[in-house]
C-alpha cells in the first residue's frame, strides 16, 4: 500500500471511529463496515465526511455499494478518484 492510500485509510479509520464512538485501534480496515455497527445514519455521516475531506461529489462519483464494504476498499476507490 502506498503512502497516499495509507493516509486515506487512516483518515477513514479516524472518522469511522468517531462516528461509532470507538477507539481507532478497534476499527479494522478489512472488517465490513456493517459488522462494526455502522448503520444507515452512520453511512450518511461518512458520506458527508468523504465529500468534505476528499472533495468528491458522491452523486457523480460512481461509487458503488461494493466500494463501501470495508475501509480498505473505500480508501482504494477514493485514491483513484482524487
Amino acid at each position: 500500500m502506498n503512502k497516499e492510500s495509507k493516509n486515506i485509510e487512516e483518515t477513514l479509520i479516524k472518522e469511522v471511529a468517531a462516528i461509532l464512538s470507538m477507539e481507532q485501534g478497534s476499527v479494522g480496515p478489512e472488517v465490513p463496515l456493517h459488522e462494526m455497527g455502522l448503520d444507515s445514519l452512520g453511512f450518511v455521516e461518512l458520506l458527508v465526511v468523504i465529500e468534505k475531506t476528499f472533495k468528491i461529489r458522491l452523486m457523480e462519483s460512481g461509487l458503488t455499494r461494493e466500494d463501501f464494504k470495508t475501509i480498505r476498499s473505500l480508501a482504494a476507490k477514493i485514491r483513484i478518484m482524487t
